[in-house]
């Protein structure tokens, strides 16, 4: 069974049509004309210049008449030679067309010229920061395109395209350095101590779930004495009294020594993940493992659903989408786009990067894409699908064949009687 793809063979356009008929009817009106003056042309001294007109204009309206029609079928179904050019150069139209792409558009250089001139950036930041103003019969029409391909892409293999893309990534990058960059950034500029407040208070809450965890194991390990004296549970009391005391301290006293120690603690990490490379080696061996886990394939798959359910929403309803709070994230970082141009830039150039070594990886591959499958489309329905496209201005040559013709054989007879 063929896997080759067919087109669906659609009827003429009612403007096609209606062009047709006008085509022919103007040349069937130039015959009965031209029969009429030749019949009456004693009858008065004009007829003779109305015949040559008429004559002139049937044989420029037959002459491209049949040059349009040769272009698509062997006109009156007779093999004449030369005719039904797009059918029968449909393989040689697809390489030509593939070439075309490669040397116009594909070329590393050109590609990376062409988007030297486009600001993506700056695009796509008034499309945030004013969504509205894309939408529309365009907006709609990207929108509802951006949905089908979504839809229409095999799933299972684009995750999996997917999740074996962010896996081979993230086995490229050595993942300690940045940890220990990020972390040293972050102690520097203080942006830890939100989550140094939220581990202090997660502290209290697991020292207070879990009291009774401290009460047995001081009654386990009390003596006989101590228990028969009642004494261990007063020492149970007084450890859990200190370590609320110490956790309100370090919660309310930014300086605490504790705190200080922690800070110290995290400081060292960061310098260690930066420097150390056995630790390194430990967080590369962890990171291994983890992308091998089932549990974070997992979560890689969830990861792209959510992504591919949030642009199918965005894409069907951009409007809606962009509401709430992820729409006013979205519109602040199309104001940062529009505002910051060196973010612009960064953006820009990776863009464009990305557009050339996509040009350099990909084009010849898009190249026998584009090539392959105009050579797998069933040649008759290709003809109707360019005839339906471009058949309504060939009507109007034929047309302008008719009187241009005509006007040419008054011309002539005109400078014939001139010369007599």
């Amino acid at each position: 069974m063929s896997l080759t793809p067919r087109l669906r063979s659609d009827p003429p356009p009612a403007g096609l049509r209606r062009m047709r008929m006008v085509a022919t009817g103007l040349l069937l009106a130039m015959a009965a004309l031209f029969l009429a003056a030749r019949h009456f042309q004693g009858l008065h001294p004009a007829l003779p210049f109305v015949r040559a007109f008429a004559e002139a204009a049937m044989v420029g309206g037959l002459a491209d008449w049949f040059a349009v029609t040769a272009l698509f079928r062997h006109p009156l179904h007779l093999p004449i030679p030369h005719t039904a050019i797009i059918p029968r150069n449909k393989d040689r139209i697809a390489d030509t067309l593939g070439q075309f792409l490669r040397a116009n558009f594909l070329i590393p250089r050109v590609v990376a010229r062409r988007m030297q001139r486009l600001d993506v950036a700056g695009a796509a930041g008034r499309w945030l920061a004013a969504p509205s103003h894309g939408t529309g019969r365009i907006g709609a029409g990207a929108s509802r395109l951006a949905a089908n391909i979504l839809e229409s892409l095999d799933q299972e293999r684009l995750g999996g395209m997917v999740k074996g893309a962010i896996a081979s990534r993230l086995r490229a990058i050595t993942v300690a350095p940045l940890f220990g960059q990020a972390l040293a950034a972050a102690i520097a500029n203080g942006r830890h101590l939100p989550l140094l407040d939220s581990m202090i208070r997660g502290a209290a809450r697991i020292l207070e779930a879990n009291e009774h965890l401290i009460r047995e194991m001081v009654h386990a390990r009390a003596g006989s004495v101590m228990r028969w004296t009642g004494l261990d549970e007063t020492l149970a009391n007084k450890i859990i009294e200190g370590l609320k005391k110490l956790i309100d301290e370090m919660a309310e006293n930014p300086d605490h020594p504790v705190r200080a120690k922690i800070e110290e603690g995290l400081e060292s990490l960061a310098d260690r993940l930066q420097h150390d490379p056995e630790l390194q080696a430990k967080v590369e061996s962890f990171k291994l493992e983890m992308l091998e886990n089932e549990g974070f394939q997992r979560w890689v798959e969830g990861l792209w659903e959510q992504s591919r359910g949030a642009m199918l929403r965005l894409a069907r309803d951009p409007e809606r989408a962009l509401g709430g709070r992820m729409g006013e994230a979205l519109r602040q970082f199309g104001g940062t786009l529009q505002s910051d141009r060196k973010l612009a830039r960064t953006i820009n150039r990776f863009v464009r990067r990305a557009a050339v070594g996509a040009a350099s990886d990909y084009g010849d591959g898009i190249v026998r894409l584009v090539s392959d499958t105009i050579r797998g489309w069933d040649a008759q329905t290709v003809t109707s699908r360019l005839e339906n496209a471009v058949g309504r201005d060939l009507q109007y040559i034929r047309i302008n064949g008719t009187v241009v013709g005509g006007l040419v054989g008054v011309a002539i007879h005109a400078v014939d009687v001139m010369l007599r």
